[in-house]
């Protein structure tokens, strides 16, 4: 069983900026493929981000040239810089490992953009 731990979230106004992390506990880190996603109330878990065992990266629209992904195969960590928050932004988000018939979910963190 892996166990991914998110960290960074908070309260934070529109404009502002937060750094999430997630780290893992496995040490095959490496072959994971990782994402955020996030769930704002009433509305569906949504892709955020993600970053593959390869390297490459995928953004949604809504977050392109604000957000940026990245991770730490050494470290086991995955961050993700969030810049020019929004209040749409507000949702938990929750950090998410997948290699092959594996995956894994983090337990979430807050974050809240105030206008």
């Amino acid at each position: 069983q892996v166990q991914l731990v998110e960290s960074g979230g908070g309260l934070v106004q529109a404009g502002g900026s937060l750094r999430l992390s997630c780290a893992a506990s496995t040490s095959i880190f490496s072959l994971y493929d990782m994402g955020w996603y996030r769930q704002a109330p009433g509305k569906q878990r949504e892709l955020v981000a993600v970053i593959r065992s390869g390297g490459s990266t995928n953004y949604a629209d809504s977050v392109k040239d604000r957000f940026t992904i990245s991770r730490d195969n050494v470290k086991k960590t995955m961050d993700l810089q969030m810049n020019s928050l929004k209040t749409e932004d507000t949702a938990v988000y929750y950090c998410r490992g997948q290699s092959g018939v594996r995956d894994y979910w983090g337990q979430g963190t807050q974050v809240t953009v105030s206008s």
